[in-house]
């Protein structure tokens, strides 16, 4: 009998080596399965994620290609692209109903602002993102919601990035983008939805992109004469509005 119960808690702690070990192999690809499903429910683009890599112990990752496709009618391939990013998570809640992320520092971003008559592909994706968050809010029941998960993110970095203007009406060129760094999201018991954050960033990284646009003008000098007079000071307004999301509560 000894010898029976024995066996089984042996092979009860094998077993749990087992599922420990296989997830710390995998998890990469159940986090990537995971950007590429939740990705395009929220943005309503396609969404990819070439590879992952976490530590389940260390609570560090790296993740590379990510790649946030364009609403349908742009031409660009592309609306954001990124080489790397690296997240440092807090190991233990990830095992609780809101994950921590200490960090998430996109370095090198290649952003496409495609713009038109309507508007542009990067405030397309921001309404796409906020009806989603809008969508969760008011979802009875977490089967309809985008996401269940539960987020803190302590802080969200953007250093390094380009953007790449398109547009048939005033030409092309590319411009700096400033550094973006978000803080304290998700803070208290309720935490911050996939689409909220997106939301959030994307606001973000709309913001800086009309503002370094304005202030670049003068490398499309056809701005004016392509949108009207007075393009530039629009561009700014737009900017101030789309600063003006940040501050609410997502």
């Amino acid at each position: 009998m000894k010898k029976l119960i024995v066996r089984i808690v042996l092979g009860l702690v094998f077993l749990g080596v087992v599922v420990v070990v296989v997830s710390i192999l995998f998890i990469g690809t159940i986090v990537k399965t995971g950007v590429e499903k939740v990705g395009p429910r929220v943005a309503k683009v396609p969404v990819k994620l070439d590879a992952a890599a976490i530590s389940l112990f260390g609570g560090s990752g790296t993740l590379k290609g990510f790649v946030i496709g364009n609403p349908e009618g742009y031409k660009t391939p592309e609306a954001i692209k990124v080489g790397t990013m690296s997240v440092s998570i807090v190991p233990g809640s990830l095992l609780k109903e809101k994950k921590h992320v200490r960090s998430i520092k996109v370095e090198g971003p290649e952003i496409t602002y495609e713009l038109d008559l309507k508007g542009s592909n990067l405030g397309k994706l921001l309404e796409n993102v906020s009806g989603s968050a809008e969508q969760d809010a008011k979802a009875p029941t977490e089967k309809e919601q985008t996401s269940k998960a539960k987020l803190q993110v302590d802080e969200f970095i953007i250093t390094g990035g380009k953007v790449h203007v398109s547009s048939a009406m005033v030409g092309s060129t590319t411009i700096p983008l400033p550094e973006i760094n978000l803080t304290k999201l998700g803070e208290g018991p309720d935490g911050i939805t996939p689409a909220e954050l997106s939301k959030r960033v994307l606001s973000a990284v709309l913001d800086a992109t009309t503002k370094a646009l304005a202030a670049n003008a003068d490398k499309l000098p056809d701005l004016d004469k392509a949108l009207g007079t007075g393009a530039t000071d629009q561009l700014k307004k737009a900017a101030s509005g789309v600063g003006d999301l940040l501050k609410k509560k997502p």
